[in-house]
């Protein structure tokens, strides 16, 4: 039996490697030509996932449990479509079953994912997974470089800023107390994993970030993540007021370094996924940077909305 959660709870660990099986079992059985195979990734197939205990009740998964999806090479648009018509009641099914989200990525070709290797995403995946269905991770994953988490680009500090930006408007809008407690949590952990990333020193292991920031938020939010209640950490103010540090420190240092420059790439991809040209001031940044710039004024102005064009930047971006 693998490790899947963080700590030791055998029987959460059991729980997620007959989940999988299960799950693999019906994948299987839909006999998908377009799809290479399915693995567990995210905090369960890193195993840091959470276990979430309430008042002295049986444990139960805490996390979401995050499958990604590897096409074969070549396969269309249409194929990939196919691909996701069919999980999605499995991923509905499971849902309901387990009372947390099961989800399925969108499916990708092993040419998107090398393509997309820098990425923190993908380089989360391919250092940390569990084979689920079809063919296994070293097989899916053969053609991308595993980086050296200094290896990472500023570029992805900023990304996770505007994720977790996202979060706390979209907690502001909310009345439900346990998606709000996640998201100022979620929040706290992105602002210190943006920091060591646009340092230099980010690490694949959770105990090693918060070794590495030695900020004692940063640990109470990991350990909540680990085993959450219904308290969080902190306020939302007070996560805003660190998104915002943080955010403000990362675009300081993009810039003093000449990372937040323009180009006609950067322009011409605004233009052609939004078919608009947005604020003339940053035309030709990458547009995650043009994001964060318009979050930090958003979030900084008190505001508690989600504006919709900022939302459809968001979505279509990240």
């Amino acid at each position: 039996m693998g490790r899947h959660v963080w700590g030791d709870s055998p029987a959460m660990d059991g729980l997620v490697e007959s989940v999988c099986a299960e799950i693999g079992a019906e994948i299987s059985a839909l006999g998908l030509k377009p799809l290479a195979g399915v693995v567990l990734g995210g905090g369960y197939g890193r195993g840091e996932g959470g276990v979430f205990t309430a008042d002295g009740a049986a444990e139960s998964l805490a996390n979401d449990l995050d499958f990604y999806v590897v096409a074969v090479e070549g396969a269309s648009a249409a194929d990939l479509a196919s691909i996701g018509e069919a999980l999605g009641p499995i991923s509905r099914k499971w849902t309901e079953r387990l009372g947390i989200d099961v989800d399925f990525c969108a499916a990708k070709t092993p040419w998107r994912l090398k393509r997309d290797e820098r990425r923190l995403m993908v380089q989360e995946l391919v250092h940390g997974y569990f084979d689920v269905a079809g063919a296994k991770g070293e097989t899916l994953f053969a053609g991308v470089r595993r980086l050296e988490s200094s290896e990472l680009p500023w570029t992805e500090a900023v990304r996770l800023l505007v994720n977790r930006g996202a979060g706390l408007l979209l907690a502001a809008e909310s009345s439900e107390g346990k998606f709000i407690v996640r998201n100022i949590n979620k929040c706290v952990l992105g602002a210190g994993d943006a920091k060591l990333i646009s340092s230099g020193r980010y690490a694949w292991k959770a105990e090693d970030r918060a070794a590495a920031l030695g900020d004692g938020l940063y640990s109470r939010a990991l350990e909540w993540k680990f085993r959450p209640s219904a308290k969080g950490v902190c306020t939302w103010e007070d996560a805003r007021a660190l998104w915002l540090d943080t955010a403000r420190e990362v675009l300081r240092k993009g810039d003093s370094s000449g990372l937040s420059g323009r180009s006609a790439y950067q322009a011409v991809r605004w233009i052609v996924r939004r078919r608009t040209i947005g604020e003339i001031g940053t035309l030709g940044q990458n547009p995650v940077v043009r994001i964060l710039r318009r979050m930090i004024r958003c979030i900084a102005s008190g505001e508690k909305e989600f504006r919709p064009g900022l939302r459809k930047d968001w979505m279509v971006f990240n």
